[in-house]
């Protein structure tokens, strides 16, 4: 099974499209992840219609309209995967620790907010993903977005993909 990770979007005040790379990505996906800051209804829209299977919640610049149609925490088995889906998971200081806390019975936690490219196991064996910003690379030095790929109940190859600068 493969998978599109996706975060803090912010369409269109950051950008005004997702990249064609990444939407190259979702129509490949069979599961479309997105971690939340999508700003406006109109990308949820269009792709819930091109994804095989969407995953999202709101955050914290999400207003009214996407969180009545989005949870605040989504949780999804894949393939014996389990994930979880959160916008927020506070400060990198102590992050490991308190999110094995708040999600004992989760194998895969994606999150956003900080558009930074995180990737990390932690001690129980939990795998924290944050796959940056496709659109809003803030002081990152690329504009990201991840790939991975679950088999058999495990997660397989996570792939960070930087994009090309936008001209």
């Amino acid at each position: 099974m493969r998978l599109l990770l996706i975060a803090d979007t912010h369409l269109p005040k950051r950008a005004k499209a997702l990249p064609d790379e990444v939407w190259r990505a979702v129509e490949s996906a069979d599961t479309v992840v997105h971690a939340g800051d999508w700003v406006d209804t109109e990308l949820l829209d269009h792709l819930d219609a091109r994804s095989t299977r969407l995953i999202g919640v709101f955050g914290n610049n999400d207003g009214p309209p996407l969180r009545e149609r989005l949870p605040e925490i989504a949780r999804a088995e894949l393939d014996g995967l389990r994930l979880a889906v959160i916008h927020e998971t506070g400060t990198t200081k102590g992050r490991e620790k308190r999110c094995e806390r708040l999600f004992p019975d989760t194998d895969v936690l994606v999150f956003g907010h900080s558009h930074v490219p995180w990737d990390t196991t932690t001690a129980g064996g939990l795998r924290l993903l944050n796959p940056g910003s496709p659109t809003d690379r803030r002081r990152q030095p690329y504009h990201t977005y991840m790939t991975a790929e679950i088999s058999g109940g495990g997660l397989g190859e996570v792939t960070l993909h930087r994009l090309p600068p936008r001209r």
